[in-house]
């Protein structure tokens, strides 16, 4: 087994200092590509922005200088539920949580019981963070959030939106402010990671 970059570790350790226990990840787990770490990055958006890449399992926060925070992250099961514009409508932490009526429709046994809703908690699937995405406006319903799954990062398993560790979503939401842009790239737009040369990030 190969050793554990300490610094990654470091990133991934039990946050305490939260209203619940966010349990460590074991990154001995996790695929080195999905780890939270500096990329060189190719592409039109400004820094500042959010890129997400569906098909490569990767959400970019664009930085100065050609390069981005890169994180690994889970995607929806078919993959690409939105694509497009979007902006950072409102944070939450911990935020509630409610299943769309689409949701419970299609698996009533499932999301019907928490038709009413769920509050924030361990037991919340938005995790520690919730990012809502909106367009004109309008709320989209599509939200980048934690999970207290962590071996579904890398995975299309969600039921449409995009979930990151919940280490990596508290980070995400620290660094951005409500109206920070999204693009949510389609099954053909190419890696915008060009080159080699990756860093862990902090």
């Amino acid at each position: 087994m190969p050793a554990i970059d300490p610094a990654v570790a470091a990133m991934y350790t039990a946050l305490s200092d939260e209203p619940y226990l966010v349990p460590a990840v074991d990154v001995s787990r996790v695929p080195p590509q999905y780890v939270r770490q500096v990329v060189p990055f190719q592409g039109p958006e400004q820094p500042g922005s959010i890129v997400v890449d569906p098909s490569r399992r990767f959400l970019y926060l664009v930085q100065e200088n050609g390069t981005a925070l890169r994180y690994g992250c889970g995607v929806g099961k078919a993959g690409f539920d939105y694509q497009g514009s979007a902006v950072v409508g409102r944070k939450a932490a911990w935020p509630r949580w409610t299943p769309t009526p689409n949701m419970i429709k299609l698996e009533p046994e499932r999301y019907g019981p928490y038709g009413g809703g769920v509050d924030g908690g361990l037991a919340n699937p938005l995790g520690a963070r919730a990012l809502y995405l909106y367009r004109d406006g309008r709320d989209t319903l599509y939200r980048i959030h934690g999970t207290h799954e962590p071996d579904t990062i890398g995975h299309s398993i969600s039921s449409g939106c995009i979930r990151l560790f919940n280490q990596d979503i508290v980070d995400l939401h620290r660094r951005v402010p409500v109206g920070t842009s999204v693009t949510v790239l389609d099954a053909y737009a190419e890696d915008r990671t060009v080159r080699a040369g990756l860093s862990v990030g902090v």
